[in-house]
């Protein structure tokens, strides 16, 4: 039998929260693992700093003996799995650290696991500076970015007119896609996310 104790934090994050504020549902090993649910919802941003006595004030439980935290739970993360705080916190730093219309293309890039984490690989962290770099824009359909790339980097430039007439724009773009991860968007955006893939 599991017994559920709320802890009294003052975090803002909750479940169900329309700000989509990446949050942890941080709870006690120990007490997790003699069956009880000590925790609450935290702002992942903060989760690492939550100390073992402010998640067990107003539990009715004692902190001694309780050393590890853990986030049982996730919400509007990067990855959607059971992870520590510390991790937690890196997960939300990177997803603040992009512009706010970029953050959907990162949760997607992430989602596809096509991604470049930082480190040794062992993180789920992505690598930002890797995600600036494939990242190639939110568009109507691959085959518009294809047209796209034909026409901005001078691909039929100095070719005559009577031959440009003929390019196969829809092989083009088959051909093309085989290098690059295209992803669905997500509301509120429409169309694809665009990323090379090397």
């Amino acid at each position: 039998m599991v017994t559920t104790v709320s802890s009294t934090s003052t975090s803002a994050a909750t479940p169900g929260n329309t700000a989509q504020t990446p949050s942890v549902w941080l709870g006690c090993m120990a007490h997790y693992n003699a069956g009880y649910l000590v925790g609450d919802w935290y702002d992942a941003a903060e989760a690492s700093t939550v100390t073992v006595a402010e998640l067990h004030r107003g539990t009715g439980l004692s902190p001694a003996g309780c050393e590890e935290l853990w986030c049982y739970d996730t919400e509007y993360m990067l990855v959607d799995r059971e992870m520590s705080p510390h991790e937690a916190q890196q997960q939300a730093e990177a997803l603040f650290a992009v512009d706010e219309h970029l953050r959907p293309a990162l949760r997607a890039w992430v989602a596809s696991g096509d991604y470049v984490a930082e480190g040794d690989g062992r993180s789920d962290v992505p690598a930002l500076g890797d995600f600036h770099d494939r990242y190639c824009g939110n568009w109507d359909s691959f085959e518009e970015y294809a047209a796209d790339l034909v026409d901005s980097t001078g691909m039929l430039q100095g070719v005559p007119e009577e031959v440009a007439q003929h390019f196969d724009w829809k092989s083009h773009a088959r051909e093309l896609v085989h290098d690059y991860a295209v992803l669905d968007a997500q509301a509120p955006a429409s169309g694809v996310y665009v990323f090379r893939s090397c």
